[in-house]
């Protein structure tokens, strides 16, 4: 036994060996029309109470829970509860227990319902949209609220998960040319009032509450349980027949608070990490660490991950902060995941917040990826390789025409793999190769916890022109998009957003995170070029090669000066029509003459404007690149 503040917790309470075992745990509310069956894993006695409504009102009826197991406690209700609410209660206070599926406003009460009423129709035939590899992706990360909330996206449901069948959205995605979209978490989470949606409220949604629900004020009625259910599958059905996958970004780290969350209410202390004086140990940064390496929490997880995928449709999942998890847990997901679909994709941030009470060398961070096969982690390398630290957001680096970084830059390029023109020595941060495969790198240089692009730049480059500001994102997302790996890129960043120099947004009003759609008739060269990029990305295997030996057997670095990057993909790389494939990525403030193999040549990229058609043809030794352009 392990004595926490009081409360004895047995620190193995459960050990679970099969899947349909976790489901029975997990399976807290089982309806039929005849009767609905309530189940909780606890070590304490408690009560199941129903109530008519989500919120408010005296309970309607009380039922003990009787114990079936050390751990496991039952009580089944004859009769049609269909439409009714729920709470637990083991005397820590009421919850819907630590696995809801449907829940009332603000998820305080769990709701009795046949989930196949939420089906839209033709859910059945609904399907993923099919990729080869993961290095096919192209992912696209948006918080639902930023993408649609301002009156110039023309969007009628503005802010909600309907904003993305609509067709101009749609549209938007498909004409950019993405496959996949990451969304901000999803799930009910805890900070923002679903009862006062008149009230100003913005949060990314990194406070879980329910992770097994979607977020009721991204629906359209927070106050109906199935409503954002409904919705949510229309949303996933809509981009999935427009051929775009969507990815979860899910939030198992920690909880919104620990005292108050549906684990510490229903299996006190037990599904979370702590330091040896008692106190919570805090990897998150946020005050609380769950325990992946606990069986319940590790099966918990499992179960939750497939749920998603099972009746949510989900493609894949983006883990906040996975490297608070520990490495089994990560790769029992992805076995399982192979299991039902091995395109399914899984990612994560390879680093925690803070320390975490489990030895690093078992969790999964970066440095560990080589020992999980078919997880990705983000290049941060690559990323500060070209806008700059994290820890400074007015420190240039090679976007800003900082020479020293150029080496860190082409391990990106490379997708974080070993490779003999890549001397680790120099990199940034990685003095080994971490990536086994390219698949394992998620190339990127923004993302939604940090300045976006374009306020970094401005950060970094005071009395920057426009002019230059748009040479310089769009050479930083010609890095990102021929390089090998998964590329990524940050929801407006085709409209030149800009988040008013804000670097931590997360709960900063619409007038700070929003995106202008006025942008796009403003800067059209900029959606066009990235449009063109991602086409000449997808139309071209030898940017996409899957396999590390294919990177080290067909991508060379040419020899260049300072602040220039450039390779060159040769020999018909994966397969690609293109025979010779170079790429010069020149962040100098002045057109540079750069030595390449004798040939001739079609240039399709040049002052920044895309064309496969072709600007004309060069011959010989050299070619001239212009100041600040790929």
């Amino acid at each position: 036994m392990i004595r926490f503040k009081n409360i004895y917790v047995t620190a193995l309470a459960v050990v679970l060996t099969n899947p349909a075992q976790a489901q029975d745990v997990f399976k807290e509310m089982s309806y039929s029309p005849e009767q609905t069956v309530f189940r909780l894993n606890t070590p304490f006695r408690g009560v199941v109470r129903i109530y008519e409504n989500g919120q408010g009102g005296n309970a309607i009826k009380v039922a003990k829970l009787k114990k079936v197991a050390p751990t496991e406690w039952t009580v089944r209700l004859k009769g049609d509860w269909k439409g009714k609410f729920y709470t637990f209660d083991i005397g820590r206070g009421e919850t819907p227990g630590t696995f809801a599926k449907a829940v009332g406003v603000n998820g305080k009460r769990g709701y009795i319902t046949d989930l196949k009423d939420t089906d839209p129709v033709g859910w059945d035939k609904d399907q993923h949209p099919k990729t080869l590899s993961p290095a096919d992706l192209v992912i696209y990360e948006m918080h639902w609220r930023d993408f649609s909330i301002d009156p110039s996206s023309g969007l009628k449901y503005r802010g909600k998960f309907l904003s993305l069948t609509e067709p101009k959205a749609i549209e938007h995605l498909k004409n950019l040319g993405i496959n996949a979209v990451h969304i901000l978490p999803s799930f009910d989470y805890a900070s923002v009032d679903e009862a006062q949606l008149d009230k100003p409220q913005y949060n990314w949604g990194y406070d879980p509450l329910n992770y097994n629900v979607p977020e009721g004020s991204y629906s359209t009625n927070p106050f109906e349980p199935t409503c954002r259910i409904k919705e949510f599958k229309l949303m996933v059905k809509a981009l999935h027949e427009a051929g775009i996958r969507v990815i979860l970004d899910v939030v198992y780290n920690h909880t919104f608070d620990l005292e108050n969350s549906n684990f510490q209410k229903t299996y006190p202390n037990y599904y979370y990490r702590y330091n040896p004086d008692g106190s919570p140990s805090n990897g998150s940064g946020c005050g609380n660490e769950t325990a992946s390496d606990q069986p319940l929490m590790r099966e918990f997880m499992l179960e939750s991950v497939k749920y998603w995928v099972d009746e949510y449709h989900i493609d894949g999942f983006r883990f906040d902060l996975m490297g608070v998890h520990d490495i089994p847990t990560m790769n029992a997901i992805r076995e399982q995941l192979n299991a039902i679909d091995p395109s399914l994709f899984v990612y994560g941030e390879g680093w925690s917040a803070g320390h975490c009470a489990y030895p690093s060398e078992l969790l999964a961070t970066k440095v560990n990826i080589p020992q999980m096969s078919g997880i990705a982690a983000f290049g941060d390398d690559m990323r500060d390789a070209l806008r700059g630290p994290f820890s400074d957001d007015t420190q240039g680096a090679f976007l800003a025409g900082y020479p020293g970084e150029e080496e860190s830059l082409k391990f990106g390029i490379v997708g974080g793999i070993d490779h003999p023109q890549v001397d680790m020595s120099k990199v940034n941060y990685d003095k080994t190769a971490w990536a086994k495969e390219p698949t394992q790198h998620i190339s990127y240089v923004s993302c939604h916890d940090d300045m976006c692009l374009v306020d970094r730049l401005k950060a970094e480059i005071p009395q920057i022109s426009t002019e230059e500001l748009i040479r310089l994102d769009e050479l930083a997302q010609t890095a990102v998009l021929t390089s090998q790996g998964v590329p990524f890129i940050l929801s407006g960043e085709e409209m030149l957003r800009d988040k008013k120099g804000v670097h931590n947004s997360f709960n900063s009003p619409d007038s700070v995170n929003h995106l202008d759609w006025n942008n796009l008739k403003k800067y059209p060269q900029v959606f066009n070029y990235y449009s063109n990029l991602i086409s000449l990305r997808k139309n071209h295997p030898a940017f996409r090669l899957s396999k590390a030996e294919l990177v080290r057997e067909h991508l060379s670095f040419l020899p260049v000066q300072k602040c220039l990057v450039a390779f060159q993909l040769s020999n018909h790389a994966g397969g690609d029509s293109w025979n010779n494939i170079i790429v010069i990525l020149n962040a100098n403030r002045e057109a540079k003459l750069v030595d390449i193999p004798q040939g001739k040549y079609t240039v399709v990229c040049c002052d920044g404007q895309i064309d496969e058609r072709g600007f004309g043809t060069v011959e010989g030794r050299k070619i001239e690149v212009d100041p600040q352009t790929a």
